[in-house]
C-alpha cells in the first residue's frame, strides 16, 4: 500500500522529524545542514554576494529531462550565476498537500540531491509545512541561492551597449514545449526534453575566457524575445536578431508550428543570453561549446543604437518587431 503524507507530518513533531528525516537531510546530507539549527552558519564567503530566490509551481511534477526538484535546483543556481557569481549554498522550502504519496515526495528530493551534486552546491537549510488536501497543488517549492561575484564588472541587464554581440548558449523552446506536451498528452511530441541544466561551470569557464561580459540571463518565462525586450529596455539600446542564426531543435520548431507557438516566446531552463563585446564573442563562443551544455552555442544578434525595442532579420530578409509577451503561452511552466 502506497504510503502518503498526512497533516502529522506538518505538525513539528516527531511525524514531522521523521519526514524531515527520511526525504530530505538523508538525501542533502552535509556537516552544515546535519547541525539541525535553525539557520545555516556560513563561513568563507568573500567579497559581495548574490542572492536569488525563486517558487516552483510546475505542473506536471515529472517530465522528460527534468521535474519539480531539478527545476528547483537548476533554477536558483542559474540566476545566482547569471550576476556572475558562484553560487555556494542553497536553503529550499516545501509546501506539501496532504495525501501526496511519499514515493513522490522521495523522488523529487532524489532529483534535487543529483541537482546539487552536478552544480555543486549544499542545500543547508529549509523548511517543510503540510497543508490540507486543496490548499496546494501536490507540492510547490522554493529555494534561494547564495553566491560570491568574481566577475568584474558584474553583468547586469543594464549593461548591453551598441556594437555588442548577443549570443545564445544552446537550442531554444525545448523546456517550455516539453511541459506542453506532457500537460496535454500530446503524443506527437514525444522526442521533445526539456533543457533543464545547471550552467554555472559553463559560465564561470565563459568568463575566464572572454573576461569583460556586459550583460547574463537566463531566458525562463517569456523566452528569448521577452528576456531581450527586458534587456533592450533596461540598457536603452535596440537588438537586432538573425531569425536564421537563432537555434531551434527540428522537432520544437515542427510542435510549435503545429500548435501555432512561437519557440522565441517559449520557456527555456538550461540555456542563457549572453551580450559582450564584439572582440569578444569568439572566445565566448568557444568556452560555451566547450560545455555539454553549450554546444548549439550561436552568434544570435547584435545591440544597436536606437529606441528599446527588439527586431528580427527574417530568413526572407525583411524585419518584424518582437514585442514583450503580454501574458503566457503556458501557465504554470516552472
Amino acid at each position: 500500500m502506497t504510503q502518503c503524507l498526512l497533516l502529522d507530518a506538518g505538525s513539528g513533531g516527531r511525524a514531522s522529524q521523521r519526514l524531515v528525516a527520511q526525504c530530505f537531510v538523508r538525501r542533502f546530507a552535509n556537516p552544515l545542514l546535519e547541525r539541525m539549527d535553525d539557520a545555516a552558519l556560513l563561513a568563507g564567503l568573500d567579497g559581495p554576494l548574490a542572492m536569488s530566490t525563486d517558487s516552483y509551481t510546475v505542473t506536471p511534477l515529472f517530465f522528460p529531462g527534468g521535474s519539480i526538484g531539478t527545476l528547483a535546483v537548476h533554477g536558483t543556481v542559474n540566476d545566482v550565476t547569471m550576476l556572475g557569481a558562484r553560487p555556494h549554498y542553497l536553503s529550499c522550502a516545501f509546501i506539501l498537500e496532504e495525501g501526496l504519496p511519499l514515493e513522490t515526495l522521495e523522488k523529487i528530493a532524489d532529483d534535487m540531491a543529483a541537482a546539487a551534486r552536478e552544480a555543486d552546491v549544499l542545500i543547508v537549510t529549509g523548511d517543510t509545512k503540510v497543508v490540507p488536501r486543496g490548499a496546494c497543488d501536490k507540492i510547490f517549492i522554493n529555494t534561494t541561492g547564495i553566491g560570491s561575484v568574481f566577475a568584474d564588472p558584474v553583468p547586469s541587464g543594464a549593461a548591453a551597449r551598441p556594437g555588442d554581440a548577443v549570443l545564445v548558449s544552446g537550442a531554444v523552446g525545448d523546456h517550455g514545449l516539453t511541459v506542453m506536451a506532457c500537460r496535454e498528452d500530446l503524443s506527437f511530441l514525444s522526442d521533445v526534453r526539456s533543457d533543464s541544466a545547471p550552467l554555472n561551470h559553463m559560465i564561470a569557464r565563459v568568463l575566464d575566457a572572454a573576461g569583460k561580459v556586459h550583460v547574463l540571463r537566463d531566458p525562463t518565462r517569456g523566452g528569448l524575445a521577452t528576456t531581450l525586450n527586458e534587456i533592450a529596455e533596461q540598457s536603452g539600446v535596440s537588438i537586432l536578431l538573425d531569425e536564421a542564426a537563432v537555434p531551434v531543435h527540428e522537432n520544437v520548431r515542427n510542435g510549435c508550428s503545429f500548435l501555432g507557438l512561437d519557440p522565441l516566446y517559449l520557456a527555456n531552463e538550461g540555456k542563457c543570453i549572453c551580450i559582450l563585446p564584439e572582440d569578444r564573442a569568439a572566445a565566448a563562443l568557444d568556452a560555451m561549446r566547450a560545455s555539454p551544455y553549450g554546444k548549439e552555442a550561436a552568434r544570435i544578434g547584435t545591440v544597436q543604437e536606437g529606441r528599446p525595442q527588439v527586431s528580427l532579420q527574417t530568413r526572407i530578409g525583411g524585419q518584424r518587431l518582437l514585442g514583450m509577451l503580454e501574458g503566457a503561452q503556458l501557465p504554470r511552466i516552472c
